[in-house]
């Protein structure tokens, strides 16, 4: 195991949002998880404890705006606003899932950008930093006026993809917004690229695809930085079938899994969904055979040692 210096003025809260993550995270950074707890009134307003010292620390709080999103955002700004008020010396506002990220840019007349607003709200409760993973868009780096570290699960999938998939590999990107995404894995895989041309009819609905690419004889890899409903992904691996592909496989930073997803992926042509913890999976998702789980803990665990100790965080992914 390598050796560290000291860290002792590290700092690790979290909300109720991921539990088991946070648990892994400090065992891979040797540290408590900070004594606190984060519960209700019986009117269901949020009351945050803390019940250790935070004064002069670098306080890193773990938290994914998953469902619930706004209970668990309402948990994190109330927990930075304790340790502001606790003289905490940093808040590192660590989000595996920043939700309402797809809300970036407005799409219609009088729509909010909700992104900014999360990005405001962050900051004013007291937040000194945010170290988020696969932002559906990279321009939300931009809604902060603090730093922000953006983390890529990449590492992670790319290892398991060259691991444990054969074969002819080619890299898909669902849509025009992700070829820089699909390109970086495939430089990383080194492999081939293509692109679905994706017209959508409205929000979660796909009306058409078309594959731009060889596919035929390929296996076909996925890549997006969530799945919600799954309703893009199990209708490109049928296009990609029909297209010759050998086997379609989804890789994806966030399994929102929504909705009917877990019933779509069991009922699509996937051999496999590979997606990691930075949100809890629920009962169904987990006893399905076709979706694997990655951990990000070693990945977010190490952007921490590296933000307190100064170093460098890009290098992770060089």
């Amino acid at each position: 195991m390598t050796d560290y210096p000291k860290m002792d003025k590290l700092k690790v809260f979290s909300g109720n949002s991921n539990p088991e993550l946070v648990q892994a995270i400090c065992r891979e950074l040797g540290v408590p998880l900070s004594r606190g707890i984060v519960k209700r009134f019986s009117d269901g307003e949020i009351m945050v404890e803390i019940h250790e010292s935070m004064r002069g620390m670098r306080v890193f709080v773990v938290q994914s705006t998953c469902d619930p999103g706004n209970t668990n955002l309402m948990e994190l700004l109330i927990i930075i606003d304790a340790l502001k008020r606790a003289s905490a010396a940093e808040i590192n506002a660590v989000i595996p899932y920043y939700g309402y990220a797809r809300q970036d840019r407005k799409v219609a007349p009088r729509a909010p950008i909700t992104a900014k607003l999360v990005a405001n709200l962050l900051t004013v409760a007291g937040a000194t930093r945010v170290v988020a993973m696969d932002l559906h868009a990279g321009q939300i780096q931009g809604f902060f006026d603090i730093p922000v570290d953006h983390l890529y699960a990449s590492p992670v999938l790319v290892d398991y993809a060259m691991e444990h998939i054969g074969g002819d590999i080619v890299v898909v990107s669902p849509d025009a917004g992700g070829v820089e995404r699909a390109k970086a894995y495939a430089r990383k895989m080194g492999t081939a690229l293509a692109v679905i041309d994706k017209r959508r009819s409205g929000p979660n609905q796909v009306e058409q695809m078309n594959v731009i690419g060889d596919i035929d004889g390929h296996v076909a890899v996925i890549v997006d930085d969530m799945i919600d409903t799954a309703g893009t992904l199990t209708e490109a691996a049928r296009v990609l079938r029909e297209k010759g592909a050998g086997k379609v496989y989804g890789f994806a930073a966030h399994g929102v899994l929504s909705g009917p997803a877990i019933e779509r992926i069991e009922n699509s042509e996937l051999t496999k969904v590979v997606i990691t913890d930075s949100i809890p999976l629920g009962e169904a998702a987990r006893s399905c055979r076709r979706i694997e789980v990655l951990s990000v803990a070693p990945l977010l665990a190490d952007a921490i040692r590296r933000i307190y100790l100064g170093d460098s965080v890009s290098c992770l992914f060089n």
